[in-house]
């Protein structure tokens, strides 16, 4: 999809409401397809990626799914046929900010007719590339020079100067609001599914002030990066308590991956060129026993 395209349709969603919007695009077919069994909706940490992608500044505009992201895990666990399945997840992937907006991958999901009452999960990982607030609206992707400022750090005084995001602005209410209208189509076009909402791996220990990274097998620290450990923190509480708000299930990621973060002896997670995981690995993204851990997880839940 072209970028003006794009934009035409987020604009499109702001004035008239995703389910506006939703509802415009369905093709004919939507309420006569059978649907396929798993329907993916996600950023990178479902798409997953690798260190090469960073010099790509336009973005993953494929949406290519390595081996070992854990969606194409799951499908291979369950011996799914890949055409059983719609993985719509993509590098920069947000709910509603920017990138491929959980309104192109619902409405991806439509064209190829993956919702229907054969449906039987539908999984949901965004939040991370999104922008919170209303008065300073930064998204984490921007705050990556923050974090990396040994000088300055990136303390609670960076959501003042702007150089981080307000992680008091990231609440169960403001996520359950943005996907609300996606999830209420998604049950009339899929009313079998149930939708579980994932949350992301540890990157760090949660109330943590400090943040760590594997940079050629190196551990670089970040003693001042509460602005963005709040902002995770912030963002895992919030998804957990909208799924509350929206009855769905949430995939407490962080609990199955505890202890495992970066900087740690047995790391799911990729640093920067780490020999100790993955040298091309997608950095502070899952490494192949990550994501296996995560699908296994999923599929129990699905098989339960």
């Amino acid at each position: 999809m072209k970028s003006s395209a794009r934009l035409r349709l987020l604009a499109a969603a702001t004035v008239c409401g995703t389910a506006a919007v939703l509802a415009a695009m369905a093709p004919a077919t939507a309420e006569t397809s059978d649907g396929k069994t798993l329907v993916v909706l996600g950023d990178s940490f479902s798409a997953n990626g690798a260190i090469l992608d960073l010099l790509n500044p336009g973005g993953d505009t494929g949406c290519k799914h390595v081996p070992t992201s854990w969606p194409t895990q799951l499908t291979q666990r369950m011996g799914l046929s890949p055409d059983d399945v719609e993985d719509t997840s993509c590098q920069g992937g947000s709910i509603d900010t920017s990138g491929w907006t959980l309104v192109h991958q619902v409405k991806r999901a439509m064209s190829d007719n993956a919702f229907g009452p054969r449906t039987h999960t539908v999984t949901i990982q965004l939040g991370m590339n999104d922008a919170w607030g209303t008065d300073n609206l930064i998204a984490l992707s921007r705050a990556m020079p923050c974090l990396i400022d040994l000088i300055n750090g990136c303390g609670p005084e960076a959501t003042a100067q702007g150089r981080a995001p307000d992680p008091d602005t990231i609440t169960a209410q403001a996520y359950a609001t943005r996907i609300r209208q996606a999830v209420d189509y998604i049950r009339y076009y899929a009313p079998n599914a149930r939708i579980l909402l994932v949350g992301y791996p540890e990157i760090h220990s949660p109330g943590s002030d400090s943040a760590c990274a594997t940079i050629l097998g190196i551990d670089v620290v970040q003693p001042r990066a509460a602005a963005i450990t709040e902002f995770l923190d912030h963002l895992d509480t919030a998804q957990r308590d909208a799924a509350t708000l929206l009855n769905l299930t949430f995939l407490d990621t962080r609990a199955l991956t505890a202890g495992h973060g970066p900087c740690t002896p047995d790391p799911w997670v990729d640093g920067g060129l780490d020999p100790r995981t993955e040298p091309l690995g997608f950095p502070w993204h899952p490494s192949a026993r990550g994501d296996s851990i995560l699908a296994t997880a999923v599929q129990e839940w699905i098989t339960r």
